[in-house]
């Protein structure tokens, strides 16, 4: 796959990424762990069907000796799945996305903690403007503002805290060769998503979604998760991690695009505000950081290529 398909591809994940937000907003009856059960539930449905298809019996070894590793991963993805969906029957499409906007930053605090990862002066830059962003955006608010907002965006952390978790994690596996070869921690997804259902069942009873409900809780487990995850994992072998952080950062930009225009959620200045700060600010960490690898790869071809003339 060539660099700039896979840019697209990845732009396309980000878009299926977005929707969430517009489509809950039209649910009629569904509602909070309800709308979390139905949708980690069409996610594993799909998943275990794609990676049954996909690696066979190979699934079942991989389930049983996937060691720590998978079983971690797959807890937090089930938190990301839980708190994602709690929190945005609790607050605004905005407010969410925005506050998981701070996952790239989380995770290099903990990889930096985790696996003795250095956050150079940029990473530090940006932390402090993306939190300025925050306080901004809520500070002003906190006074008046509704307990389910200010619940809801409490809810909404835990995604970039289990992310940061995660993908510390897929870290510390990879940089493992022998031990990441084998180990897949693909069906961590499937694993999450069958947790997050099974915990949010018992909430979610007596079941009342309608058939206009289940079709696009449906839409969302597939189309919304499974599929983007699929995807982004192959992209995974392509694009470098911080251009792939870049990129994923379009969510948030789609998705409160997608909730103004689909669902007349009309954001509020301060988050308007404040969410640029924080966008602002991992924008600008991550193209200094690609633009220093770009800088340190032109770097080091002219100096092989000299020393493979011979030159005196």
């Amino acid at each position: 796959m060539t660099h700039g398909r896979a840019v697209a591809l990845m732009v396309l994940v980000t878009l299926m990424w977005s929707i969430a937000g517009v489509v809950t907003r039209h649910l009629e009856v569904a509602r909070a762990f309800e709308v979390t059960f139905w949708r980690s539930f069409f996610n594993a449905a799909f998943m275990a069907v794609a990676l049954l298809l996909w690696k066979g019996r190979g699934l079942w070894e991989e389930l049983r000796h996937g060691g720590w590793p998978l079983w971690v991963s797959g807890l937090m993805w089930s938190i990301m799945y839980t708190c994602f969906m709690v929190a945005l029957t609790l607050t605004t499409v905005a407010n969410v996305l925005v506050t998981m906007a701070l996952g790239p930053l989380m995770t290099a605090l903990l990889a930096g903690l985790a696996l003795g990862h250095r956050l150079p002066a940029r990473t530090w830059g940006a932390i402090a403007v993306a939190g300025a962003g925050i306080a901004w955006m809520y500070g002003r608010e906190l006074a008046g503002a509704e307990l389910r907002h200010l619940l809801g965006t409490l809810v909404a952390l835990g995604v970039p805290l289990a992310a940061a978790v995660n993908w510390t994690v897929i870290q510390r596996t990879t940089h493992q060769p022998t031990y990441a070869r084998r180990r897949d921690l693909l069906p961590a997804v499937l694993i999450g998503a069958a947790i997050s259902a099974a915990v949010t069942l018992p909430l979610a009873w007596p079941l009342q979604a309608s058939a206009h409900d289940l079709g696009l809780l449906a839409t969302l487990g597939v189309f919304q998760l499974a599929v983007p995850c699929l995807i982004a994992v192959q992209l995974a072998r392509v694009l470098p991690a911080p251009e792939m952080a870049l990129l994923a950062l379009l969510e948030v930009i789609f998705g409160v695009a997608w909730a103004w225009l689909g669902a007349n959620e009309v954001p509020s200045p301060q988050a308007l505000q404040g969410g640029l700060l924080v966008l602002g600010a991992l924008v600008v960490n991550e193209a200094l950081g690609l633009r220093r690898a770009r800088l340190a790869a032109g770097i080091t071809v002219p100096e092989a290529s000299i020393s493979r003339r011979g030159d005196p």
